[in-house]
């Protein structure tokens, strides 16, 4: 009887360690947003100058990309229109 007392009292001693060691949530939301903040401050970030340069170069090839897909929608459907106008 006194060794499963003894373990219950243990086992009550480790869960109030335990509930001590964790943060609340509170302190746990503050540590997320300063380690946030301090990986924030190793990024390298872009000049001014990189992205207008980045922006412009996909701007651009969204626009080629366009012209080219539009350009083969166009044949593509003539060429299935020729097809199945002919078959009837």
């Amino acid at each position: 009887m006194a060794t499963k007392q003894k373990k219950q009292e243990k086992a009550e001693l480790a869960a109030a360690v335990a509930v001590e060691r964790s943060p609340s949530k509170i302190q746990a939301l503050g540590k997320y947003f300063e380690d946030a903040k301090t990986e924030l401050g190793k990024v390298s970030w872009p000049t001014r100058k990189e992205v207008k340069v980045t922006s412009i170069a996909v701007l651009v090839l969204v626009v080629v990309m366009s012209i080219f897909l539009g350009i083969a929608d166009l044949i593509l459907s003539k060429l299935m229109e020729s097809i199945l106008s002919t078959g009837v």
